[in-house]
């Protein structure tokens, strides 16, 4: 029997220990979940089914556009505390190219400025700019007490809340002014500065602002500045220009001879932070000018830094061959031209144009900080060279590098340049940068003249000698320090400073 029955166990052994195995680790109570598993699943999915049919397309929907413009909220808002920050940026890069005497004064200006264009732009400026008025000007909606629909906004969620878009643009306004600092730095009068800032952010940038983004004129005839190369650098360049030219230059700059004296500044290691503060700046400045969160802002991004890298390189390069040695100053202003360049065509051209774009500003900025120096006009942190110039060749480069195949051109009505067999768009960019630049030279002549000839819009001799710290805000930026004007006044080492101080305390 023993010899008949054991195969036989051996053989059903190996079927039935699987099923044994599994019936000692769960009890009765566990195998009878796993049909009623089953069942909750089929349940489940069926009721998701018919939620997809029914409440996904109607208010799954609503709730997903919602959550998109509140992405949307968040990242411009994000990206306008950004371009705020872009204000350190111009404080530690115009105190550091100018002379320590004046620091203070520059430092003032540049903080108490976007102060100015907050109130001035929350006045009248963004209604004149976005307000639906007409083709010239904006109008309605003052004291920013109007609906979406009185500044051309789509209602949230499909479009920005106001007070969102406000402080965006508000942001660029600012910058706008700041351009202006540099440029008429270290021989204007602190109240003269103040009124024209107000003009500039209140009236005449918000004016050319509507032509361009407010609806327009050149918005409908399709001029492209994407971020601002004509409409924020290009109107604080002109504004600039004009007010350094009818100050004249710094005195002891120009020689009689035509020589011209280098007037360096005191602490290019703050100027060098303040270059990489608006770098970075520039990536709230350029993306967020698409106000949305789409595949479209990192590509911004891309073509930004790498325009203001090649601008870098191609000035570091540039002001070597010619003048021997690599300047720091230079390398600054490469960066900061490669930045501005790109600002009008950041969403419309290949990364390879972003660079080709770049390194042309580079070359361009050198050679025209020698371009004005001749020409007499003083600059001290080449605002002009930077923001004007590069402002004009940024929005020209739109029409030749704009390019309908990069991947975030649209499907339907992707923009082209001439190096995409597109002559007509250049020629749109052409009337922008004159109309533009024309109407702010005039206006800016008009006030730096009513201002000479009423307040006077320079220092006297001695106070620009001694500092414009001393002489409008008395007091000093590095107190204790021996000053330039101590050896060119002739006064023992320190001499200057022990009276400086001892005045400020009377």
């Amino acid at each position: 029997m023993y010899l008949s029955d054991g195969p036989k166990t051996k053989e059903k052994a190996p079927y039935l220990e699987p099923f044994k195995f599994i019936a000692r680790l769960f009890s009765p109570y566990w195998l009878a979940c796993i049909p009623l598993s089953a069942i909750i699943i089929v349940v489940w999915h069926t009721a998701v089914a018919a939620q997809n049919n029914v409440e996904i397309t109607v208010q799954g929907t609503s709730e997903v556009a919602n959550l998109q413009g509140y992405l949307n909220m968040i990242w411009v808002l994000i990206a306008a505390i950004l371009v705020i920050f872009m204000n350190a940026g111009f404080c530690m890069l115009e105190t550091g190219l100018c002379r320590q005497k004046n620091a203070v004064n520059i430092l003032a200006k540049n903080l108490i400025v976007f102060a100015l264009a907050s109130i001035a732009y929350w006045m009248i400026g963004y209604s004149l700019m976005f307000g639906q008025g007409n083709p010239f000007i904006g109008a309605g909606g003052w004291f920013l007490s109007g609906t979406s629909e009185t500044y051309g906004l789509k209602p949230f969620p499909e479009g920005l809340p106001v007070p969102v878009h406000f402080l965006f643009q508000v942001a660029f306004a600012g910058t706008a002014a700041t351009i202006v600092s540099g440029a008429v730095a270290e021989r204007i009068k602190f109240v003269d500065f103040l009124i024209f800032s107000l003009v500039l952010t209140g009236i005449s940038y918000p004016i050319t602002g509507h032509w361009a983004w407010g609806g327009g004129w050149l918005g409908t005839l399709g001029f492209k500045d994407f971020a601002g190369s004509t409409v924020v650098h290009l109107v604080g360049g002109c504004a600039a220009l004009t007010g350094a030219a009818i100050l004249g230059p710094r005195l002891g700059k120009y020689n009689s001879d035509g020589r011209i004296n280098a007037m360096p500044g005191h602490n290019l290691g703050i100027a060098t932070l303040g270059c990489l503060i608006l770098w970075i700046g520039w990536f709230g400045f350029n993306p967020g000018s698409e106000l949305a969160v789409n595949q479209a802002v990192p590509y911004i991004a891309v073509t930004t830094n790498l325009a203001g890298a090649a601008g870098g390189i191609a000035a570091t390069v540039t002001s070597w061959l010619k003048d021997g040695k690599p300047d720091l100053s230079m390398i600054i202003n490469g960066i900061l031209a490669g930045l501005v360049a790109i600002t009008a065509g950041c969403n419309l051209v290949s990364y390879w144009g972003a660079v080709a774009i770049g390194i042309i500003a580079g070359i361009i900025v050198v050679y025209a900080v020698s371009l004005f120096d001749n020409l007499k006009i003083d600059d001290p942190v080449g605002a002009v060279s930077v923001h004007l110039v590069n402002g004009i060749w940024g929005t020209l480069a739109v029409g030749i590098f704009a390019d309908p195949n990069i991947p975030i051109a649209p499907s339907e009505g992707a923009v082209a340049g001439l190096f995409h067999g597109n002559f007509s768009l250049i020629i749109t960019q052409i009337i922008g940068i004159v109309s533009v630049a024309a109407f702010t030279l005039i206006l800016s002549a008009i006030v730096w003249m009513a201002l000479k000839s009423t307040l006077g819009i320079r220092v006297g001799q001695d106070e620009e000698m001694e500092g414009l710290d001393v002489g409008e805000h008395g007091m000093e930026a590095y107190s204790g320090f021996v000053k330039e004007t101590d050896f060119l006044m002739g006064s023992p080492s320190g001499g200057m400073s022990g009276e400086v101080r001892s005045s400020s305390e009377i």
